[in-house]
Protein backbone atom coordinates (compact mmCIF):
# COMPACT_ATOMS: atom_id res chain seq x y z
CA UNK A 1 0.00 0.00 0.00
CA UNK A 2 1.11 3.10 -0.73
CA UNK A 3 1.50 6.34 1.40
CA UNK A 4 -0.58 9.08 0.24
CA UNK A 5 1.34 12.41 -0.80
CA UNK A 6 -0.21 14.73 1.79
CA UNK A 7 0.80 11.97 4.58
CA UNK A 8 4.64 11.98 3.35
CA UNK A 9 4.62 15.68 3.16
CA UNK A 10 3.06 15.85 6.61
CA UNK A 11 5.88 13.59 7.76
CA UNK A 12 8.70 15.48 6.47
CA UNK A 13 7.74 18.54 7.84
CA UNK A 14 7.13 16.81 11.35
CA UNK A 15 10.94 15.51 11.04
CA UNK A 16 11.92 18.96 10.05
CA UNK A 17 10.75 20.77 12.33
CA UNK A 18 12.02 18.23 15.03
CA UNK A 19 15.76 18.67 13.79
CA UNK A 20 15.04 22.59 13.86
CA UNK A 21 13.96 22.52 17.53
CA UNK A 22 17.39 20.29 18.50
CA UNK A 23 19.14 22.45 16.40
CA UNK A 24 18.43 25.62 17.70
CA UNK A 25 18.14 24.43 21.48
CA UNK A 26 21.47 22.84 21.53
CA UNK A 27 22.74 26.68 20.66
CA UNK A 28 24.25 28.20 23.61
CA UNK A 29 21.54 31.02 23.00
CA UNK A 30 18.53 29.04 22.99
CA UNK A 31 19.53 27.63 26.02
CA UNK A 32 17.84 28.33 29.25
CA UNK A 33 19.87 30.57 31.38
CA UNK A 34 20.97 28.58 34.43
CA UNK A 35 22.11 29.86 38.01
CA UNK A 36 24.62 27.03 38.25
CA UNK A 37 28.29 28.22 38.66
CA UNK A 38 30.10 28.58 35.64
CA UNK A 39 32.12 25.63 33.41
CA UNK A 40 35.60 25.10 34.46
CA UNK A 41 37.41 27.21 31.97
CA UNK A 42 40.22 25.23 29.71
CA UNK A 43 44.03 26.01 29.57
CA UNK A 44 44.39 28.20 26.46
CA UNK A 45 46.07 26.08 24.44
CA UNK A 46 48.32 28.16 21.30
CA UNK A 47 48.50 26.39 17.70
CA UNK A 48 52.29 27.20 16.80
CA UNK A 49 53.01 26.46 13.37
CA UNK A 50 56.21 24.89 12.10
CA UNK A 51 56.54 27.88 9.45
CA UNK A 52 58.48 30.61 9.85
CA UNK A 53 56.91 33.85 8.86
CA UNK A 54 59.87 36.21 7.37
CA UNK A 55 59.20 39.87 5.74
CA UNK A 56 60.99 40.41 2.58
CA UNK A 57 64.24 41.66 3.48
CA UNK A 58 64.21 39.08 5.98
CA UNK A 59 63.74 36.38 2.98
CA UNK A 60 66.09 38.49 0.55
CA UNK A 61 68.67 38.48 3.21
CA UNK A 62 68.62 35.04 5.07
CA UNK A 63 66.75 32.43 2.90
CA UNK A 64 66.84 33.42 -0.88
CA UNK A 65 70.42 31.92 -1.19
CA UNK A 66 69.60 29.08 0.91
CA UNK A 67 66.60 28.65 -1.34
CA UNK A 68 68.84 28.47 -4.30
CA UNK A 69 71.23 26.37 -2.75
CA UNK A 70 68.93 23.58 -2.06
CA UNK A 71 66.70 23.73 -4.97
CA UNK A 72 70.30 23.40 -6.95
CA UNK A 73 71.24 20.27 -4.94
CA UNK A 74 68.13 18.54 -7.10
CA UNK A 75 70.13 18.88 -10.16
CA UNK A 76 69.83 16.02 -12.66
CA UNK A 77 66.28 14.73 -10.34
CA UNK A 78 64.02 12.64 -12.85
CA UNK A 79 61.05 14.57 -13.58
CA UNK A 80 57.99 12.49 -11.69
CA UNK A 81 54.27 14.11 -11.71
CA UNK A 82 53.31 14.65 -8.30
CA UNK A 83 57.21 13.86 -6.89
CA UNK A 84 58.29 15.90 -4.24
CA UNK A 85 61.78 14.24 -3.41
CA UNK A 86 65.42 13.13 -5.02
CA UNK A 87 63.98 10.31 -6.86
CA UNK A 88 61.23 11.91 -8.53
CA UNK A 89 59.88 15.38 -8.70
CA UNK A 90 57.73 17.90 -10.72
CA UNK A 91 57.87 21.62 -10.59
CA UNK A 92 55.53 22.35 -7.72
CA UNK A 93 57.51 19.60 -5.99
CA UNK A 94 60.45 21.09 -6.42
CA UNK A 95 59.09 24.42 -4.80
CA UNK A 96 57.81 22.98 -1.78
CA UNK A 97 60.05 20.64 -0.94
CA UNK A 98 62.86 23.06 -0.96
CA UNK A 99 60.88 26.19 0.91
CA UNK A 100 59.43 23.80 3.07
CA UNK A 101 63.01 22.34 4.47
CA UNK A 102 63.92 25.25 5.47
CA UNK A 103 60.35 26.38 7.49
CA UNK A 104 59.17 28.71 4.88
CA UNK A 105 55.70 27.35 4.25
CA UNK A 106 54.73 27.03 0.05
CA UNK A 107 51.66 25.22 -0.79
CA UNK A 108 51.82 22.56 -2.62
CA UNK A 109 50.17 23.58 -6.39
CA UNK A 110 51.74 25.43 -9.20
CA UNK A 111 48.79 27.65 -9.35
CA UNK A 112 48.67 28.05 -5.56
CA UNK A 113 52.04 28.99 -5.48
CA UNK A 114 51.60 31.84 -7.90
CA UNK A 115 49.78 33.80 -5.21
CA UNK A 116 52.22 33.64 -2.76
CA UNK A 117 53.90 37.11 -2.11
CA UNK A 118 53.27 39.74 -5.00
CA UNK A 119 54.02 39.81 -8.18
CA UNK A 120 57.30 41.87 -9.25
CA UNK A 121 58.02 43.17 -12.96
CA UNK A 122 60.98 41.57 -14.87
CA UNK A 123 63.61 44.70 -14.53
CA UNK A 124 63.01 43.97 -10.46
CA UNK A 125 63.74 40.73 -10.75
CA UNK A 126 66.16 38.98 -8.00
CA UNK A 127 67.60 35.59 -7.20
CA UNK A 128 65.26 33.78 -4.98
CA UNK A 129 62.20 35.08 -6.58
CA UNK A 130 59.85 32.33 -8.32
CA UNK A 131 58.88 32.64 -12.03
CA UNK A 132 55.65 30.95 -13.27
CA UNK A 133 54.13 30.28 -17.29
CA UNK A 134 51.04 28.36 -18.94
CA UNK A 135 51.67 25.64 -21.11
CA UNK A 136 50.89 26.95 -24.41
CA UNK A 137 52.73 29.49 -26.43
CA UNK A 138 51.55 33.10 -26.32
CA UNK A 139 48.34 32.00 -25.09
CA UNK A 140 46.77 32.89 -21.74
CA UNK A 141 45.63 30.38 -19.28
CA UNK A 142 46.08 28.51 -15.89
CA UNK A 143 50.04 28.21 -14.23
CA UNK A 144 50.95 25.32 -14.79
CA UNK A 145 55.50 25.46 -14.38
CA UNK A 146 56.46 26.98 -11.73
CA UNK A 147 60.81 27.62 -11.20
CA UNK A 148 63.42 29.74 -8.80
CA UNK A 149 65.85 32.19 -10.12
CA UNK A 150 68.99 31.36 -9.10
CA UNK A 151 71.03 34.01 -10.98
CA UNK A 152 71.05 37.39 -12.70
CA UNK A 153 73.69 37.37 -15.56
CA UNK A 154 72.01 40.43 -17.54
CA UNK A 155 69.21 41.99 -19.24
CA UNK A 156 68.59 39.20 -20.95
CA UNK A 157 69.98 36.28 -18.97
CA UNK A 158 67.87 35.34 -16.08
CA UNK A 159 68.78 32.00 -15.23
CA UNK A 160 66.13 29.90 -13.30
CA UNK A 161 65.96 26.44 -11.93
CA UNK A 162 63.15 23.79 -12.56
CA UNK A 163 61.87 20.46 -13.20
CA UNK A 164 61.63 19.81 -16.42
CA UNK A 165 59.07 16.81 -17.86
CA UNK A 166 61.71 16.13 -20.51
CA UNK A 167 64.92 16.55 -19.11
CA UNK A 168 64.20 16.30 -14.99
CA UNK A 169 65.76 19.36 -12.72
CA UNK A 170 67.74 22.03 -14.76
CA UNK A 171 68.66 25.60 -15.18
CA UNK A 172 67.66 27.66 -17.75
CA UNK A 173 67.18 31.02 -18.97
CA UNK A 174 63.91 32.62 -19.01
CA UNK A 175 64.78 34.26 -21.93
CA UNK A 176 64.72 31.30 -24.36
CA UNK A 177 62.34 31.12 -27.08
CA UNK A 178 60.23 28.50 -25.40
CA UNK A 179 60.10 30.31 -21.78
CA UNK A 180 59.70 33.85 -22.98
CA UNK A 181 56.74 33.16 -25.21
CA UNK A 182 54.99 30.78 -21.88
CA UNK A 183 56.29 33.63 -19.19
CA UNK A 184 52.68 34.42 -16.75
CA UNK A 185 54.46 36.77 -14.09
CA UNK A 186 57.47 36.80 -11.37
CA UNK A 187 56.94 36.77 -7.80
CA UNK A 188 58.36 37.79 -4.81
CA UNK A 189 57.55 35.25 -2.35
CA UNK A 190 57.58 36.90 0.91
Amino acid sequence: MTVPFVAKCHRRVTLLAILLSFTLTSCEIFRPATTTSAPARRPATVARSKYKTVDTQTYQRQYASEVIRLARTYTGTPYRSGGNTKDGIDCSGLLCSVFNSIGLEMPRISWQQSEVGYEVEVNQIRPGDLLFFVPEHSKSGYVSHAGIVTEIKGRQDIRFIHASSSRGVREDNLFTNYFKGRFVKAVRPF
